[in-house]
């Protein structure tokens, strides 16, 4: 009977062993899983850096170069400019000499012909010279007049048709301006939808990796709950371990009092041992099976994590891919404006040939030659040359009437011409100040809008706040009623101790006399306990075992009962959490959309914000092309470089201000991510930490549940 019982014995050793190996094994299978999904999650972390720090270096390096094309530009620009001031001075100084010298020339022509003529009237004498000079002069008279109204009706035909031509010419240009404008607005527009589909590409990336951790966290949190459950268990059983330590001292001290039983009882006590022993065994193989079934699901998540991974790299590879075209694509953007400066150099080129024609044509109006003016010539009759004189006076004024005429209408011209360049301006002027009114009530819209949305995000970081304070109520809560729990399984076990020793002084033979009776015959205080606890009580002949034997194996049956009750009602406390936890991870779900929800609003107004900067430069190029036009049609001074420097610098700035105003934009919600990645992080480092922790606590118990299961089982095996 012995061997049997040494056999028996053995076969829980095994098991023991073969549990440990698994648990073992088990054990560096999660280790590893967990070193390779925080390897996973660091080069993730990697990738998503170098990703940012490259866009932000190609960023600076662009902005960097613009401006230095911008600087090369404007200097070119200035160089040219003064250039082409000095060849316009030296040539306004060499063609006001140039007249002079030929206004120097006709005077004394006049000069020698009058005085050719004074002498020759003279030495003549008598009427016929007189008429035939009277008639020559009138007929000279009237030549010349025809000839100076021919030419001025021939200059008035020939500036319509000039201004015609400029017209054309004008419009022609201006509509080819425009045709390029909306061709650089159209592959502006391209541009910006597809930096805003990447940027909404790595906002969905970034959506996917935060509800995979948050998911990873809700499987760490369901481990961490399997853990603390085990926990529960190991712990009670340790109790049982004390208490049955308890009862193994008591039959010892009852059998130094009584002396030893029969040769038989040991192998019935096997018996009740393995019985005993079967549903441990049970349990070991359960969680066994459970251990293996987290393991496959470790080593799925694993698998899925490396296709993660895998898929991470491609899209990576992708945008790296679609970043290319989108950099060769601002290149030729690039080039195209430099293609465009050319062409404005050009057209200015063109403009002030224009303007050079125009001062041309207005020099060769207001350089017209005098009239000849006649004198008298006879010393005789002074009456008579007095009448002449007079007659082409008059004649003379009718001439200069004709003229004044011809050049009040220039100057109508010139006015109404003036008068369109002055008011031009002042349109200019007003659209400005209207856009600067519209661009600054946009800026203060959008102000309002951002500091509405900082105040709902604030309100909902409050409300996380708050429900991070709950849950850590709740999490004292669940460890309050474990401690309740504690004690009153460690009232129990008291109560058993009490109503154990009240058997034992109600059994011991010797105490007969002292002892009180309580309780009705045939009825322990074991036996109402466990009637009132609704345990099952196991009644054996007494005839075949001995008393102590009994009171051993109802001891044990009744432990097993109230191990099951306990089980179930840590099973219905492990539910409740679990319900607990589907609700709030619902609650957070909602969260979640509600923020994924701001954001999208957030992104709604960074479009408006880009379309409002769209209209801006829309109506920068009109004001441009206003410009252009006014730097044509014109016949007085242009516009100041003051004034054209100060509208450019204005537009400048606000562009600046805007394009500020989005990077910091962009830059605060980047850093709010990274907080709340950093922050995920952290939570899950500190997650590890503690299973690390409970596992370790778990191996020390299952360790010391094993020791005292071989303590049992071999004091069960050698009980006599």
């Amino acid at each position: 009977m012995a061997k049997k019982g040494r056999t028996k014995g053995e076969k829980p050793e095994a098991l023991i062993s073969a549990l440990q190996a698994a648990n073992e094994d088990l054990r560096s299978k999660l280790t590893d899983i967990q070193i390779e999904l925080h390897q996973e999650k660091c080069k993730v972390s990697k990738l998503e850096r170098d990703k940012v720090q490259e866009v932000k270096r190609v960023r600076e390096q662009e902005q960097h170069r613009h401006t230095a094309m911008l600087t090369e530009q404007r200097a070119k620009w200035h160089e040219e400019k003064q250039k082409e001031l000095q060849a316009l001075r030296e040539n306004l100084t060499r063609q006001h000499e140039q007249e002079l010298a030929r206004h120097a020339k006709i005077k004394d022509q006049e000069n020698q012909r009058l005085k050719t003529a004074l002498n020759a009237m003279r030495d003549g004498s008598g009427e016929k010279v007189r008429t035939a000079l009277t008639l020559e002069a009138k007929e000279e008279a009237r030549r010349f007049f025809d000839q100076e109204r021919v030419k001025l009706l021939q200059e008035i035909v020939e500036l319509k048709a000039s201004k015609k031509q400029t017209d054309e010419a004008l419009s022609n240009m201006i509509q080819a301006d425009k045709m390029k404008a909306g061709d650089l607005r159209v592959e502006h527009r391209q541009h910006q939808e597809e930096i805003s589909k990447i940027k909404w590409d790595c906002e969905k990336d970034i959506r996917r990796l935060v509800d995979e951790i948050k998911s990873k966290d809700r499987t760490i949190f369901s481990l961490e709950k399997e853990l603390e459950s085990t926990a529960g268990c190991l712990q009670k059983l340790q109790l049982q371990k004390d208490a049955l330590d308890e009862q193994l001292f008591l039959v010892k001290e009852s059998e130094c009092g009584l002396g030893s039983p029969k040769r038989e009882i040991p192998g019935r006590a096997g018996d009740g041992a393995e019985h005993c022993g079967s549903p441990d065994l049970r349990r070991n193989q359960r969680r066994v099976a459970e251990l293996n079934s987290t393991i496959r699901k470790l080593e799925d998540r694993n698998s899925l994590l490396v296709d993660e991974r895998n898929e991470l790299l491609k899209r990576v590879r992708e945008s790296e891919k679609q970043c290319k075209p989108l950099l060769d694509k601002n290149k030729l953007l690039n080039k195209r404006n430099d293609d465009l400066t050319q062409t404005i150099q050009k057209l200015e080129e063109k403009l002030k040939s224009l303007t050079k024609e125009n001062n041309e044509m207005k020099e060769r109006i207001g350089s017209h030659p005098p009239l000849k003016k006649l004198k008298s010539l006879n010393d005789l009759d002074q009456a008579h040359d007095d009448q002449e004189i007079a007659f082409l006076k008059l004649q003379v004024l009718e001439q200069q009437s004709m003229i004044d005429e011809l050049t009040r209408d220039r100057e109508k011209l010139l006015r109404k011409k003036r008068h369109k360049r002055s008011s031009r301006p002042v349109k200019v002027q007003k659209i400005f100040v209207f856009l600067i009114k519209k661009k600054a009530y946009a800026q203060e819209q959008l102000q309002a809008d951002v500091l509405r949305y900082k105040a709902k995000i604030e309100d909902l970081e409050k409300e996380l706040a708050f429900k991070g304070q709950v849950e850590k109520l709740e999490s004292e809560c669940s460890r309050l009623e474990e401690e309740l729990q504690d004690s009153r399984d460690q009232n129990e076990l008291l109560e058993f101790r009490i109503l154990e020793l009240e058997e034992r002084e109600r059994r011991s033979p010797p105490f007969n006399h002292l002892r009180m009776h309580p309780f009705s015959e045939g009825v322990s205080a074991l036996q109402i306990y466990c009637m009132k606890e609704g345990v099952k009580v196991y009644w054996i002949s007494s005839g075949t075992m001995g008393n102590e034997e009994q009171v051993a194996i109802i001891q044990a049956s009744t432990v097993l009962s109230l191990a099951e009750k306990w089980i179930q009602q840590i099973e219905g406390t492990e539910a409740a959490l679990h319900q607990k936890m589907m609700d709030l991870e619902i609650e957070m779900d909602m969260f979640c959309k509600q923020k994924g929800y701001l954001e999208e609003e957030l992104d709604y107004r960074k479009q408006a914000l880009d379309q409002a900067y769209m209209q801006i430069q829309e109506l920068e190029a009109t004001l441009y092309n206003a410009l252009q036009q006014d730097k044509v049609i014109k016949y007085g001074e242009p516009l100041n470089e003051l004034q054209k420097d100060e509208l450019r610098m204005a537009v400048e700035k606000l562009r600046r201000q805007m394009l500020r105003k989005s990077r910091e934009y962009d830059c605060q919600i980047l850093q709010e991510r990274m907080e709340l990645l950093h922050q995920a992080h952290q939570r899950i480092r500190d997650l590890e930490d503690k299973t690390e922790i409970q596992r370790r606590q778990i191996k020390d118990l299952e360790e010391k549940f094993l020791f005292l299961f071989l303590f049992f089982s071999l004091a069960f095996i050698l009980w006599p």
